[in-house]
């Protein structure tokens, strides 16, 4: 299949998946919930947890209450105590609403991304100074926490892909029937494809990518080849490639 004739099939793609319908508890999808409030801290919490079985994923976001962000630690710890998924137990859970309600003090979490990002306009600077900013303000050492924030890696492009911030990242950045575009200062045009399995085998599948491996560097190889379709929205095709994966259409 040539380049041309893939591009027409995701465009078409893109455009019947773009529609609220997408996201449904039959479809289930992190998004479903996020999108539910609209707002950037409730988002990051869903997209933490966006991994897994799909269903299991909006099962958990639907038992937490948001409303804890706006608590003291103290009722943080105590409205969580029950509250556990996969690799998370509830400590881990809470430390995630103390750092999120402890960076209210620095500003938004989009200040904090800018912050990194607007030096170079660089995606990945923007999301090292965001997961350091998270560490220092509720420095919680345990294996569950630390797979939810992450690490800043020492060989970036040696590093996972980083798809749950990513995907976080197109919420905020992107504004269409299913983005949120909560985020006004970063460019779409700059994102990172969020990649995960799913979406590397179909790319891989469809000659959209070479590389082997599942990591960052094949995240930016994925994102450069679909900049050559789209230069200013590489990644609204994010959603259409990982529904083909997932429903094993491609």
């Amino acid at each position: 299949m040539s380049m041309d004739a893939l591009k027409s099939i995701l465009d078409a793609e893109v455009e019947r998946r773009n529609h609220e319908q997408e996201l449904s508890y039959d479809r289930p999808d992190p998004l479903l919930v996020a999108s539910r409030y609209r707002d950037e801290k409730i988002a990051l919490i869903c997209a933490f947890f966006g991994y897994g079985n799909a269903h299991q994923i909006v099962k958990f976001l639907d038992t937490l209450d948001f409303s804890l962000l706006e608590k003291s630690e103290e009722e943080i710890i105590q409205g969580l105590k029950s509250h556990y998924y996969r690799f998370q137990k509830s400590g881990d859970v809470a430390a995630l609403f103390i750092a999120l309600k402890r960076l209210e003090k620095l500003g938004t979490l989009e200040d904090v991304f800018y912050e990194g990002y607007s030096v170079h306009s660089d995606i990945l600077e923007g999301l090292w100074h965001l997961i350091d900013t998270l560490d220092s303000l509720y420095p919680y050492h345990t294996q569950g926490y630390r797979f939810l924030i992450g690490s800043v890696p020492r060989k970036p492009l040696r590093a996972g892909t980083f798809k749950r911030y990513m995907m976080f990242l197109r919420w905020m950045v992107r504004s269409d029937s299913l983005d949120m575009g909560l985020w006004k200062r970063i460019d779409k045009s700059r994102l990172v494809i969020p990649l995960d399995t799913h979406t590397f085998h179909v790319s891989r599948r469809l000659g959209l990518l070479k590389r082997k491996t599942c990591d960052m560097k094949a995240a930016l190889e994925l994102t450069e080849q679909l900049r050559k379709f789209d230069p200013e929205d590489p990644v609204k095709y994010d959603f259409a490639l990982y529904r083909l994966g997932q429903e094993k259409l491609r």
